[in-house]
């Protein structure tokens, strides 16, 4: 048996029924998020506007109930339950846009699906670093993450296919949306276990000064870490933008957003695995410069060539850092706050990624296209100089 396959076997059956859970769940999310812009503009008769602010609050919803669902897992002692609410939440939004007549029950059901997606987050990979050994962490991590793009790639697949085949009826779509949703539900109760907590242990308010002090100088060095990363990859919309530039036919710019998952999926496992093996800096520093160099082809270029080595380069990065960085979070939080660390990681990470959107916009708009890749860069050697002043002494 290879020594990768003797990491998959280490892995526990929970963190593989984690990881297609959130395949499904991407799935029948995907299905409808990467019509629903469509849908609000074309049936509903929505503004491009309105079609921002409702993003825009829905993420800010999301990134407020995560800093909360991962303390209230710790407190509880128990976070297979928060991600089941979590997740049969984002279910139930399904049916709310296949009957939706107007954007206030859009909005409606946009702010439900984000709310459980906050909701299960930080629980979910709390739940995962309880599951896992410590020596196979960085893999479980890949694989989860693996799992959950390999939805994020066939979500807009079966919506693109369904679309031709149905001549273009949304509400249909949304209806099918349903059912992997609810498969991910069902195999969450029945397919994992949560590990049993000591009967001595004692429910804690997470939140408090004592208990944030347990949180160490390392841990809140990941967080930085995290956050200055994610400034330097804003949104994965602005690939988009950036083929729809290229000359790329409007009805497969979304295939685009496949390609990155497609890469980002097949390079999270190995890549998790690898990390249980090797140094994590110099990991963390090898996906930088791999961003950096990603920002800089799509600078250079939008032709369809040279997009699709930067949209590579893109998803390969992910693979390397995203899980990596989980697993960094999960070595260095106290076990009984491991909810508390992953929900102040994800709210930091989710902040960034919004200003370094924000920013990205302001280039694309005033400056140019160009200047919001170059700035990316900039931000990725920024990141370097802050990875290297924390590691330079080992």
């Amino acid at each position: 048996m290879t020594e990768k396959k003797q990491s998959r076997a280490k892995i526990p059956k929970g963190v593989w029924a984690l990881g297609f859970v959130s395949m499904l769940m991407d799935v029948s999310s995907e299905m409808v998020h990467s019509l629903l812009p469509l849908f609000m503009v074309g049936v509903l008769g929505a503004s491009a506007l309105t079609v921002g602010i409702i993003e825009g609050f829905a993420e800010a919803i999301a990134l407020v109930v995560k800093v909360f669902s991962g303390p209230l897992s710790d407190y509880l002692g128990k976070r297979k339950g928060l991600a089941v609410i979590g997740y049969g939440l984002g279910a139930l939004t399904k049916p709310l846009f296949a009957i939706a007549g107007g954007m206030g029950m859009v909005m409606s059901a946009r702010f439900l699906d984000r709310v459980g997606k906050g909701i299960r987050g930080a629980p979910r990979d709390a739940l995962i670093a309880d599951l896992t050994p410590p020596e196979v962490r960085g893999a479980a991590f890949g694989l989860r993450q693996s799992l959950d793009t390999i939805g994020a790639f066939v979500g807009p697949l079966i919506a693109v296919s369904l679309m031709l085949l149905w001549a273009n009826d949304f509400r249909a779509i949304f209806w099918v949306a349903v059912i992997p949703g609810v498969m991910a539900v069902v195999l969450l109760i029945v397919g994992v276990k949560e590990p049993d907590r000591p009967v001595s242990a004692n429910r804690i308010n997470p939140i408090n000064k004592a208990n944030l002090k347990r949180l160490s100088a390392d841990y809140w060095w990941v967080v930085i870490i995290g956050a200055v990363f994610t400034l330097a990859r804003f949104s994965e919309a602005f690939l988009v933008l950036r083929a729809q530039q290229g000359g790329v036919p409007l009805a497969f710019v979304p295939l685009v957003m496949v390609a990155m998952n497609l890469v980002y999926s097949a390079c999270a496992y190995p890549f998790g695995h690898l990390s249980d093996k090797v140094s994590h800096k110099k990991m963390l520093a090898t996906g930088l410069l791999v961003l950096i160099v990603a920002d800089l082809v799509l600078a250079s270029s939008a032709d369809l060539t040279t997009l699709l080595i930067g949209v590579a380069l893109w998803g390969i990065h992910m693979g390397m850092t995203q899980g990596l960085l989980a697993t960094m979070v999960s070595q260095v939080a106290p076990a009984d706050l491991r909810g508390t660390a992953f929900g102040f990681f994800n709210l930091m990470s989710g902040l960034a990624l919004l200003l370094a959107s924000v920013i990205a916009g302001l280039l694309w708009d005033n400056v140019g296209a160009d200047y919001t890749f170059y700035a990316g860069a900039v931000f990725g050697a920024v990141a370097l100089v802050v990875l290297y002043q924390r590691y330079r002494h080992p």
